[in-house]
């Protein structure tokens, strides 16, 4: 067997981390009770704290650790013009084409992928139509009328809106170039053919930062830009058998950019995108320029210089990040004594529950409720006596709780409770009065 074949064998199955997602409440299909709708999820008690745990973490690293990044939350229909500006309205379009005998639709560039035909006679092949574009912005209607006048769409990203505010937001907050301007929020396309759990979606979230700068400094910036978002996965756990930055080609840049890079992240069904790092050069702010006939260029200061900044944008899949982070930290371990445990080994900073108290008897409440309301001051924590302290350490390993405090009848008498480490499974007493500065070491080490 290859070596690229065993490192695929030691990746998790889709299909287990699907389940587990289902089962221990991060993902499930939206409107499930209806059969579910192609292409939107809904994150369910953990995922939502996975989700917004590692949304806070992108922007405590990204807005509030800088100066020069300003933080927005723009609306998520915007004036129609602003994608003819950007070109979404006449270009943004896949090839689409439909097989007359099952009537199976896909992308013209994934036929590989759509398996054989169970509708033709003495057949397995598909009976394609020829290819034709079709546009996945999602229209939708402003207003009374449902006519031409009042058609709008739901923002293809989330980077459009944050052009259209640079003035204002560069002079309510008095930045001078280079500054950024960042935004985390929904984003819609209309994909022929959603796939890979939450990888592909109709509806997903983005974190975005436009950065702009002066012409001369495009290349550092896009640099600098590339290494931060890269320490940033680093930091989630991703090592180097799960992460790469592949440059684009020359033949793959779009016509107004000078550079870009995918970091790319391995996934069970292969390396995939999970962040775009792009230098847009002044293509957008010249462009919305025209279309609204306002001024967007700059003038230096000291230099007197007018010109339209480049941008540098960073651009990632919160949605496929958290998948990533799933896969990354799924683990089914063999133990000594012959038994396997479902964990998943996540960083202490984005794991839905920090930790766990769980009193060793229900006549132990009262001090274990207690630790709790203590701790939750600062911490994401669950209380649980229910059952064999065994199978709810196992509860807590297979939804990524890093540390289980468990109160014991010595508490009482030596103030101290047993503090179960995640990953080594390795037990140490700590004092109850000490229990937040641990968490508290842990959490700022992940960070």
């Amino acid at each position: 067997m290859s070596e690229d074949a065993l490192d695929a064998a030691s990746l998790p199955r889709m299909d287990d981390i699907v389940s587990l997602c289902a089962r221990r409440g991060f993902i499930w299909q939206s409107s499930e009770i209806y059969g579910g709708i192609n292409g939107f999820w809904d994150y369910g008690p953990l995922g939502v704290e996975l989700k917004n745990n590692l949304k806070a973490l992108w922007w405590q690293k990204v807005v509030r650790e800088r100066d020069d990044v300003e933080g927005i939350d723009s609306s998520i229909i915007a004036h129609p013009r602003t994608w003819e500006a950007s070109g979404h309205v006449e270009h943004f379009s896949d090839p689409l084409v439909d097989c007359r005998a099952c009537k199976k639709r896909m992308r013209a560039d994934q036929l590989d992928d759509a398996g054989p035909c169970p509708a033709r006679q003495g057949s397995s092949e598909h009976d394609w139509t020829p290819a034709r574009n079709f546009n996945l912005m999602l229209k939708t209607f402003v207003g009374a009328q449902e006519d031409q006048a009042a058609v709008a769409f739901l923002r293809a990203e989330t980077c459009q809106s944050i052009f259209l505010d640079f003035k204002r937001v560069r002079e309510s907050a008095r930045q001078k170039i280079p500054f950024g301007i960042a935004q985390i929020g929904k984003a819609f396309r209309n994909e022929i053919n959603p796939r890979n759990f939450t990888f592909r979606s109709r509806e997903f979230e983005q974190a975005e930062l436009e950065f702009f700068v002066h012409p001369s400094e495009r290349e550092q910036w896009f640099e600098h830009w590339l290494e931060q978002r890269v320490a940033f996965h680093r930091a989630l756990g991703f090592g180097d058998d799960r992460l790469r930055v592949r440059p684009h080609r020359p033949d793959e840049l779009a016509h107004y950019a000078k550079a870009a890079a995918d970091i790319e992240f391995r996934f069970p069904f292969g390396w995939q995108e999970i962040e775009g790092v792009h230098d847009r050069g002044d293509w957008d702010l010249r462009r919305h320029g025209e279309f609204s006939g306002k001024e967007l260029a700059v003038t230096d200061e000291d230099t007197k210089e007018r010109y339209v900044p480049m941008v540098i944008e960073t651009s990632v899949g919160v949605d496929r990040t958290c998948l990533a982070l799933l896969c990354n930290a799924y683990e089914e371990e063999k133990l000594p004594d012959g038994e396997t445990r479902t964990v998943l080994r996540l960083p202490f900073a984005v794991a839905p529950i920090q930790v766990a108290v769980l009193p060793l008897s229900k006549k132990l409440a009262e001090p274990a409720e207690r630790l709790v309301r203590d701790l939750r001051r600062r911490f994401a924590v669950f209380y649980d006596e229910a059952g064999n302290i065994g199978r709810r350490y196992r509860r807590q390993d297979e939804v990524g709780t890093p540390l289980c405090v468990t109160v014991d009848f010595e508490t009482e008498a030596d103030g101290k409770v047993t503090v179960r480490e995640r990953d080594s499974m390795q037990q140490e007493r700590v004092p109850v009065d000490g229990v937040r500065g641990h968490l508290q070491d842990r959490l700022e080490g992940s960070r």
